[in-house]
């Protein structure tokens, strides 16, 4: 039996990301009968890392490598690991993200929208591209249940900008900007932080909630969608929601420049400076079906939900 451990943390800083990807790895590696254990802290990713005592993959502190045949890590702080875990008698596979989280390793991941060429460093072989994003059961279930769908007479909109506790501000503008569209919709805000709602227009209604498990029904449900460059925004896709995407932070820049050149999402600007046209992006995704179609059937199709299948099946082969 194939034993591996996932070493990711997350915290209100960190955002949640992280761990997602990581119980998508537990997934599918305990549907393929291997022994699975974490290792990390899921600080402010409570609700994501339920999933693994579901799976029975026990949750401990930072252990040592020794008596795991691979070792996932998916975390920006940690630095070189390769020559330990190989010495532990383990593969190391690195989860990147362009160069945020790069290290040498016998197998290594970015399911960015665009990579960026990648300097030689030893590395094995190297899997890239949203054919390798992982999904959770729950993305897939749910991208199965939004088929057929119809579209709501008021539109439902979910802001969703990750785990993380600061980006309250930024969500604030982009509740006015939807205000200011001056279009009925019904927005389920998820975010943590206390934003500043603005006061609704007739037809319009906000309701703020924190992030928990409870996205993906939402989802199911979501006509539009505004959304981070990170996690979430493959997820999105793989569900096919129309989107407006938001830069928050530089290591998104990459993701947010590959995902509106491959038509996948409309660009609202970065969280720094919200883009001029950010209202009348929004007006046109609540207003325009066809524009709504074409990024749902686009973005599903590019992001399909078997990323962690295809990587570990590399990892068999090796």
């Amino acid at each position: 039996m194939t034993r591996l451990m996932l070493r990711a943390d997350a915290s209100g800083t960190i955002g949640a990301g992280h761990v997602s990807r990581m119980v998508a790895y537990a997934e599918r590696a305990v549907a393929r009968g291997w022994e699975v254990v974490f290792s990390g802290q899921v600080d402010n990713a409570e609700w994501l890392a339920a999933r693994f005592g579901e799976l029975s993959v026990p949750v401990v502190p930072s252990v040592p490598f020794d008596g795991f045949d691979v070792v996932v890590v998916d975390h920006y702080g940690l630095g070189e690991l390769r020559e330990e875990v190989n010495a532990a008698g383990a593969l190391l596979v690195s989860i990147e993200d362009d160069v945020f989280g790069r290290r040498a390793a016998d197998l290594v991941v970015d399911c960015g929208f665009a990579p960026a060429p990648r300097p030689d460093d030893g590395s094995g072989a190297l899997l890239r591209g949203v054919a390798y994003a992982p999904m959770r059961d729950v993305v897939r279930d749910a991208r199965e249940k939004r088929l057929g769908r119809e579209g709501a007479e008021r539109p439902h909109v979910t802001v969703v900008l990750g785990g993380g506790t600061e980006w309250a501000g930024t969500v604030s503008a982009l509740l006015h900007a939807l205000r200011d569209t001056e279009l009925p919709f019904v927005a389920d805000v998820l975010v943590r932080g206390e934003p500043v709602v603005p006061e609704a227009l007739p037809g319009q209604e906000f309701r703020v909630a924190p992030p928990g498990p409870g996205l993906l029904d939402l989802l199911v449900e979501t006509d539009v969608a505004v959304s981070a460059a990170g996690v979430t925004l493959l997820e999105l896709c793989c569900l096919g929601v129309p989107t407006g995407v938001v830069q928050l932070v530089d290591n998104q820049e990459t993701g947010y420049r590959g995902a509106l050149d491959l038509g996948l999402a409309a660009g609202l600007g970065s969280a720094a400076a919200l883009d001029g046209d950010a209202v009348e992006t929004l007006r046109a995704l609540l207003l325009d079906a066809e524009t709504q179609r074409r990024f749902s059937k686009t973005a599903a199709s590019v992001v399909d939900g078997r990323g962690v299948d295809r990587v570990l099946d590399r990892l068999e082969a090796l």
